[in-house]
């Protein structure tokens, strides 16, 4: 399946447009702005979780990758 965003000029395009959902050809959905599909990823990211990381573990792990990072690129 192809999806394409469309930009409807002429509201008889709108029209042609349901014709071809009405014959099974098409199938025409609402637009999800990006930022809305992304709060929306991280919901259900979220959703799945126990139990989030507090800030704490999250720097931790930050400083972590970071002191990796650097040990490799000084050998």
């Amino acid at each position: 399946m192809e999806t394409l965003r469309i930009e409807i000029v002429n509201p008889k395009a709108k029209r042609l447009l349901k014709n071809l959902a009405d014959l099974n050809l098409i199938t025409i959905g609402k637009s999800i702005d990006a930022k809305d599909e992304f709060r929306e990823v991280l919901s259900k990211l979220r959703s799945n979780s126990d139990a989030a990381p507090s800030l704490e573990e999250i720097t931790k792990e930050v400083e972590d990758v970071r002191t990796l990072r650097y040990a490799n690129k000084t050998k």
